[in-house]
């Protein structure tokens, strides 16, 4: 039996179905109008008869109650409706007050003067920083500082005072130097009054304090910075980002330098005691940050406390040193023995104090300088010729006894050492020749002692056996050698 369903002309309104292999035609939920009025039949629309619905547009159908209506509308005529992107201009809301409940940060009155812009030469505002009553503005070409909720009146002298208005922004001044932090936002940390970021277009790292603009990178690092942040600009066709972070734990301004679409980047630090890089490091973090005294990274949406010596029961952790996101690398340090520089020599031994477990990797002496070699058929330039050694174990690793065992078998019995020896508490191993002979050489190889050359490179590390991830100190390394005759 059909239902027969009467509403009156001022209380309806008709719509009109989407009719469509996904929607079924049923979108405004009306399934309860049956098919004999203008409902579809159960399992969807097979018909474009069944196009439209009714809906009542009153509260219950009543007479004079609350109708379905636009409500009221704001009408506002532009000359240029279009939307503008206004990259080097700054723009600000009404109050925000907790303690008297006003909330106005929603609020941008076309009628008051809420916007400050900085030069567009300078390019876009990439980053903003609050510190006491000044704005820091960085732009990717330009630095710049305005006075929040006061202004700068000038004499004709140029003297300057500052005077309260009702300027939420005052007048924005540059600060000195071309420098900016083009678009590498994320390079920012601060700590106290300094403040640390990169310029990649300029090839920079810099330090802005009271005293201006500085480049830090100089203390250096200058070829190396030149090469890395070139190497993360999209103009050159290589894209990438810059990560930097304050270390509160050690003091130091922390960057990394990660090349787009590979896993090439490398992690270093500023030091502000000696004014330098120390130190390179194995992690490629995501972001850095400090939180009261310790240091965290974010790798892949997980955070890593660094310098933690301890577990969650409290137990002293002393295995995890030189392991970032659990993966261990080794600790390294390269070095140059450059005692009078234009005296040729011989290195007979390399030795070191500190704690058992340094191995060296290599021990390289300078170049020979390149020579023009004719063969039968053509000519070429040979490589410069370097004197080198065999790597050295370290004390525990190069251990061995009297039947050729090796660690740890070798700790058994009587233990002989073909790495460091330890004399008087000091780390000591010969140097043994391993260079292929050179033309008029006569002596050379395995039999020669010594590494012959008016300075030497060394790189030394920890090694796998020695207590693994414990620590390591290295207080000093030094060489004993010869001077060679006609020097």
């Amino acid at each position: 039996m059909g239902a027969v369903v009467e509403v009156k002309y001022f209380n309806t309104f008709l719509l009109k179905k989407t009719v469509s292999a996904a929607n079924k035609g049923d979108w405004n939920g009306s399934s309860g109008i049956p098919q004999s009025i203008g409902g579809y039949p159960q399992g969807g629309i097979s018909s474009a008869d069944y196009n439209w619905t009714i809906e009542e547009s009153r509260i219950r159908g009543g007479y004079n109650n609350t109708n379905v209506d636009y409500g009221v509308k704001a009408y506002l005529v532009e000359d240029e409706p279009n939307g503008s992107l206004r990259i080097n201009s700054l723009i600000y809301s009404g109050m925000f007050n907790s303690r008297t409940g006003i909330n106005n940060t929603n609020v941008f009155s076309v009628g008051e003067e809420i916007t400050k812009s900085a030069d567009p030469a300078n390019g876009s505002i990439q980053k903003l920083y609050a510190e006491d009553t000044n704005l820091v503005i960085f732009q990717e070409d330009k630095v710049s500082r305005a006075l929040i909720d006061k202004d700068a009146i000038y004499s004709a002298e140029g003297g300057g005072s500052v005077t309260s208005s009702n300027l939420v922004i005052g007048v924005i001044q540059p600060y000195a130097g071309e420098f900016g932090i083009s678009t590498d936002p994320g390079s920012f940390a601060v700590y106290g009054y300094k403040k640390y970021f990169t310029d990649k277009h300029n090839n920079v790292v810099l330090r802005l304090d009271q005293s201006g603009i500085f480049p830090i990178s100089q203390y250096g690092m200058l070829d190396f910075f030149r090469d890395e942040l070139e190497g993360v600009d999209p103009q050159f066709g290589v894209s990438g980002k810059i990560v930097g972070g304050w270390d509160i734990h050690n003091k130091q301004y922390v960057l990394s330098t990660q090349k787009g679409g590979s896993e090439s980047y490398k992690t270093t630090s500023f030091d502000e005691q000696v004014l330098g890089w120390p130190s390179f490091y194995s992690y490629k973090p995501e972001q850095m940050f400090s939180v009261r005294s310790n240091f965290y990274t974010v790798k892949d949406a997980k955070i890593y406390e660094h310098y933690a010596e301890s577990n969650i029961q409290g137990q002293p952790l002393n295995t995890n040193r030189g392991t970032f996101y659990s993966e261990h690398t080794p600790t390294s340090i390269e070095f140059v023995f450059n005692t009078q520089p234009s005296t040729s020599k011989n290195f007979k031994t390399v030795a070191y104090e500190g704690d058992n477990g340094w191995q060296v990797n290599s021990f390289v002496s300078d170049g020979t300088g390149q020579d023009f070699f004719v063969s039968e058929t053509t000519g070429s330039w040979q490589t410069p010729a370097f004197d080198k050694t065999l790597g050295i174990y370290s004390y525990t690793q190069g251990a061995y006894d009297n039947y050729g065992n090796s660690y740890p078998s070798a700790l058994i019995g009587n233990v002989n050492y073909a790495g460091f020896a330890r004399k008087e508490n000091k780390y000591v191993a010969s140097l043994i020749n391993n260079t292929q002979a050179s033309q008029q050489e006569v002596v050379f190889g395995g039999q020669v002692s010594g590494i012959k050359g008016h300075f030497a490179t060394v790189t030394i590390s920890t090694d796998s056996v020695t207590n693994e991830g414990a620590a390591k100190e290295l207080f000093a390394v030094s060489s004993e050698y010869t001077f060679n005759s006609g020097y």
